[in-house]
């Protein structure tokens, strides 16, 4: 979780493979919550539905971006409170979900840790502020706890990656690849490389329908620290990169930043409390590949 772009893209080379590649696909490209975004959608109609996509990528900034100082958390973390809407409320849901399965690993009131990081702040008087328990919610009304300040980088991207797929689904295309930070593909099979910062790439992966979100620590540091960091104050990242096959590209996204800081164990046992996990992928700091099948 980060100020600024959270993580590089560590799946790439992503391409349909059999008969759907005949038909050319409609591509989009550009940013989307702080990265670089992509989608590829193969059928009639393409061209339509990309812009209304592209028109739900800007919703959802509208609610979770940090960037946007008019956004839903850009004006709960200036003045403290918020009259949240239904999809914010939704967000922060799933955020209690994770928060509890990996035992506090995933805490989105990490941001003024990294922000003191990043700019030579307190950083013990940041940290003392980090507590998801902290927060006071009373129906849509939301409110922090003193110099609180959220971050939704670890998994904002992935409801976005979602709600795109879902609007696709809804309207009848069964052959899309959507990379908003995270990928979330319809049909299939889409082949996807797996790459670590430090190590490289490390091999394929095959998908049909489901989503995969990628986590590497060392993409970007904050001086002595990686860019994603330990809410817990518990001894920082255990892995070199963790990704995440779901069937959420929500759930992939927010499993993977905190199963950075969780040993294997701790992880399968929150990806089992949380279902709709289907396979992690462990890097270690020596290059070694682990996988974990839920």
């Amino acid at each position: 979780m980060s100020l600024t772009r959270r993580r590089f893209l560590t799946i790439s080379a992503a391409f349909a493979a059999g008969p759907a590649r005949a038909l050319a696909p409609a591509r989009w490209r550009g940013m989307a919550l702080g990265a670089e975004a992509e989608i590829t959608l193969h059928g009639l109609g393409a061209e339509e539905a990309l812009e209304a996509a592209l028109a739900k990528i800007r919703a959802c900034e509208a609610r979770f971006s940090l960037y946007d100082p008019a956004s839903e958390l850009s004006r709960l973390n200036r003045t403290g409170k918020l009259d949240a809407s239904l999809p914010f409320r939704a967000l922060m849901q799933l955020a209690d979900r994770v928060h509890e399965a990996t035992g506090g690993a995933f805490d989105p009131s990490v941001q003024p840790l990294w922000r003191a990081l990043a700019s030579g702040g307190d950083v013990a008087a940041a940290r003392a502020r980090i507590g998801w328990e902290k927060i006071v919610r009373d129906g849509n009304r939301i409110a922090l706890g003193s110099g609180q300040a959220l971050t939704f980088n670890g998994i904002a991207q992935g409801v976005a990656t979602d709600a795109v797929a879902e609007l696709l689904a809804a309207r009848g295309f069964g052959q899309a690849l959507i990379n908003i930070g995270e990928f979330r593909t319809l049909g299939g099979p889409w082949r996807l490389g797996l790459s670590d910062p430090e190590h490289g790439p490390l091999g394929n992966r095959t998908l049909d329908t489901g989503a995969v979100a990628t986590s590497s620590p060392a993409a970007l540091r904050l001086g002595q620290e990686t860019h994603i960091l330990d809410p817990r104050g518990a001894g920082g990242v255990l892995w070199s990169t963790v990704s995440v096959e779901a069937e959420s590209a929500a759930l992939a996204d927010a499993l993977s930043t905190a199963g950075c800081m969780m040993d294997a164990d701790a992880l399968h046992r929150a990806a089992t409390a949380l279902g709709g996990v289907r396979r992690i992928t462990l890097v270690t700091h020596a290059g070694d590949l682990r996988s974990l099948s839920v």
